[in-house]
């Protein structure tokens, strides 16, 4: 088992507070985020971004891994997370989050990279713990030649 951490700290209530987070890596070392962040567009970070951070990255890893199982040695995979923060009643909720893929994987072919893809998809970490709608979007770029 395999356990990280992270913490956050908030000062003040509602939207007058403040607050700041960091993880066990310091990668983020008391990053500021609060509603102004989350809300308004003010300089630093949101659950939100956090989340799509973890989805993006989680996803990659998860398909250069199966890309590696099934024999790729090489290949360059750029994933974009979109996550949505909807009005749900009273509060709000993650509702969805979308990858696009952009993939350059030499000498595969396109429907066993989107084959690997909805797999990784539906099995890295951060999928299954989101349990939202999710969309994939993949679009292959040709692999450059020696």
């Amino acid at each position: 088992m395999i356990t990280r951490s992270a913490t956050a700290r908030y000062e003040g209530l509602g939207k007058t507070g403040k607050g700041w987070v960091s993880t066990q890596s310091k990668v983020l070392d008391q990053s500021r985020y609060g509603f102004n962040t989350r809300f308004e567009g003010e300089p630093g970070t949101n659950p939100e971004e956090l989340i799509a951070a973890a989805h993006a990255s989680c996803f990659t890893m998860a398909l250069s891994f199966a890309l590696a199982g099934a024999g790729h040695s090489e290949g360059t995979l750029e994933t974009e997370a979109k996550v949505k923060l909807d009005q749900d009643g009273a509060g709000f909720k993650v509702s969805r989050s979308d990858l696009k893929l952009v993939a350059s994987v030499p000498g595969i072919e396109e429907a066993e990279l989107r084959r690997l893809a909805e797999e990784a998809k539906a099995n890295c970490p951060i999928s299954k713990l989101l349990n939202a709608e999710m969309e994939l979007e993949v679009e292959v770029k040709a692999a450059a030649t020696a």
